[in-house]
């Protein structure tokens, strides 16, 4: 049984993250390994934290929702540290993709004992994010749940956040730029997707596949904002890509353009757009099921 260090995000969830550190922690020790608990100060910390887990080869179990794995990804990556994940964030949409437990207790049995498989990540405005980079009313929508974290349950969240964004965000101008084939539309938004999921279990890219080197980008162009709050449920079955306003296509490298639109990645706000998105594959090493 080799060495894990628990890295936690304290403010994931509520807080929730501490406890699930914890209980993550006991599992380790009644299955016979050794381990350690850090509470993350901040991004900051993050390179230090997996400098640290390599110099000592530790297996790093990060527990957080998807900023928080996001926030590690690039370290795990620079240093080449095999992880593994335990969701206890708002989102979890990439342990979703990963089909990682929610359960605490089940998500700790997998990163004692399930098979390290090589996973893609996105390299995006000098960092790296392990689920989707999206400039649009989606950011709008990131912005909302960020706003309100903490006063509504993470479902109503999103949901409110997601209406109101719709209503609030006015189109505009994409070009949008999918190894080299370009394609320009009035639209609300350009996702590129290395996992399938977000905003809590939104299927937005449903045939997106963490192992096979590729991003999915889903272009949605403008429409009747009732319509687009009608067919919110179809974003959860992953149906929306059926609609004529969305247009999907694949490849390694992906740059959107829209004017005054904030590019986010992960929950969390990235860059400007214009940004750059690449897969990098086979970037991270985790824990996951056979």
């Amino acid at each position: 049984m080799r060495s894990f260090h628990v890295i936690a995000n304290p403010l994931s969830g509520g807080g929730r993250a501490v406890h699930a550190a914890r209980e993550v922690a006991a599992d380790i020790g009644d299955a016979g390994g050794t381990v350690r608990i850090t509470f993350s100060p901040g991004i900051e910390a993050a390179d230090s934290l997996v400098r640290d887990t390599a110099a000592a080869g530790e297996l790093a179990v990060v527990v957080g929702g998807d900023g928080m794995v996001s926030t590690m990804a690039g370290p795990l990556h620079q240093y080449d540290v095999s992880a593994a994940i335990i969701p206890s964030g708002r989102g979890n949409d990439f342990a979703r993709q990963l089909g990682i437990p929610e359960n605490v207790h089940d998500a700790t049995r997998l990163a004692v004992g399930g098979v390290e498989r090589k996973v893609d990540a996105i390299e995006v405005a000098d960092r790296v994010v392990v689920g989707s980079v999206y400039a649009g009313v989606d950011s709008r929508v990131s912005e909302l749940v960020n706003s309100s974290s903490g006063r509504l349950p993470s479902a109503a969240q999103y949901q409110l956040a997601s209406v109101r964004g719709l209503l609030e965000f006015s189109p505009r101008n994409y070009r949008v730029q999918v190894d080299g084939e370009v394609f320009e539309y009035r639209g609300v938004t350009a996702i590129a997707a290395n996992s399938g999921y977000y905003g809590k279990g939104m299927h937005v890219a449903p045939e997106a596949d963490v192992h096979d080197g590729l991003l999915d980008v889903v272009m949605i162009a403008a429409g009747n904002r009732l319509k687009f709050v009608r067919s919110l449920p179809q974003l959860y079955r992953g149906t929306h890509v059926r609609n004529p306003e969305v247009t999907v296509a694949r490849g390694v490298e992906v740059r959107i353009e829209a004017e005054g639109v904030e590019a986010y990645a992960d929950g969390e706000p990235l860059a400007p757009a214009p940004v750059t998105a690449r897969a990098l594959s086979g970037a991270l090493r985790l824990r996951l099921n056979n």
